[in-house]
């Protein structure tokens, strides 16, 4: 629990999904003082979900022992397209009905305390950088592998959005152009060759087709409760199939590292400001898998590279977790507070 002091900062980072949400108090050296969880229930509407948001806030305030009138700020991830000067969510895929959304407004009406919104993926890069890895690199890109895929980009210790506040969006790159359809309308996108929905859609598909997994027999023969945790459990037991498609996704994971290093590697000669140092992976699928899918990520990452790309890059795993989205928005409401 959280000493109360009226000389101590305290701050909330907020991990909006389409599943959960997930709301962590932090002090200023950014540790987590307390956290609490909610479903987030989007088939509610809009304004059911930002109650909720408020009312998740609330609970990890209430956890750590503090008030509202504690809090500096609160920063919070939400997925899909976001202007941060407005705190404005202009598109969510993952949240029923979220368009041109003023989250920050609602928020701050709600709760009385400043509020930053940024994109999920943004926002848990950042709490990476700051937390795990001490701010000590100039550039950073996270790839965050779960539902679906995002990307977050530190250049000279700053978050970068581009213009239109839609860089990181990584999920999208094409690595197949006749590849499965994405739910972005494209074909062959990262995220539709190797996000939890992609692996668990290869998964099920030979399982119709008569392909024998251990997964059936652990879970029944329509899968509806298939985990990422089944997905390492089974591996683990010896179950070919199931490690074939996961090394399979690893390749793309490391394709993609590639393509990014290469991209950045090409624009650093081109501009001179970008030379990245760590590519951190995290998510969801990262997670459970990390043990089975760094080696071969690495591998074909180093593989795909232009010549001499690869040196000095470290390809890493996130140690954060689920708290990655938290800590980063905790890292973000420190930051804007300071502004103030």
């Amino acid at each position: 629990m959280a000493e109360s002091s009226s000389k101590q900062d305290f701050f909330v980072g907020v991990d909006l999904g389409g599943t959960k949400i997930l709301a962590g108090i932090f002090d200023n050296s950014l540790k987590n003082l307390a956290t609490a969880k909610l479903s987030t229930k989007s088939q509610r509407g809009v304004e059911a979900v930002i109650e909720r948001v408020a009312r998740c806030v609330q609970d990890a305030v209430d956890e750590a022992d503090l008030s509202l009138k504690q809090i500096v700020g609160v920063g919070i991830g939400a997925p899909g397209s976001v202007d941060f000067d407005s705190g404005t969510v202009i598109f969510a895929p993952n949240l029923e009905g979220w368009k041109d959304v003023p989250l920050k407004k609602h928020l701050e009406k709600l709760l009385g305390v400043p509020v930053f919104v940024e994109n999920d993926c943004n926002i848990a890069a950042l709490g990476v950088y700051a937390a795990e890895l001490k701010s000590k690199p100039r550039h950073m890109v996270g790839i965050f592998v779960g539902t679906g895929i995002g990307g977050g980009i530190v250049i000279d210790g700053h978050l970068y959005s581009g213009f239109g506040h839609t860089a990181g969006e990584i999920g999208h790159m094409v690595l197949e152009v006749n590849g499965p359809k994405c739910g972005c309308g494209n074909k062959g996108c990262f995220e539709a060759l190797a996000s939890r929905t992609a692996i668990f859609q290869r998964i099920k598909a030979g399982v119709k087709d008569g392909q024998k997994t251990l997964l059936t027999d652990m879970l029944g023969d329509d899968l509806d409760d298939l985990r990422s945790g089944d997905l390492r459990k089974a591996i683990r037991r010896g179950d070919k199939f199931v490690d074939k498609v996961i090394e399979e996704a690893a390749e793309y994971i490391g394709i993609a590292t590639a393509n990014l290093i290469n991209i950045l590697r090409l624009t650093a000669n081109l501009i001179n400001i970008l030379n990245p140092e760590v590519v951190v992976l995290g998510g969801g699928v990262m997670e459970a898998l990390q043990d089975e899918m760094m080696s071969v990520i690495i591998e074909t990452a180093k593989d795909y590279a232009m010549a001499g790309a690869m040196k000095g890059v470290e390809i890493v795993a996130s140690k954060l977790g689920d708290d990655a989205g938290i800590t980063g928005g905790a890292v973000l409401a420190r930051r804007e507070a300071k502004k103030a």
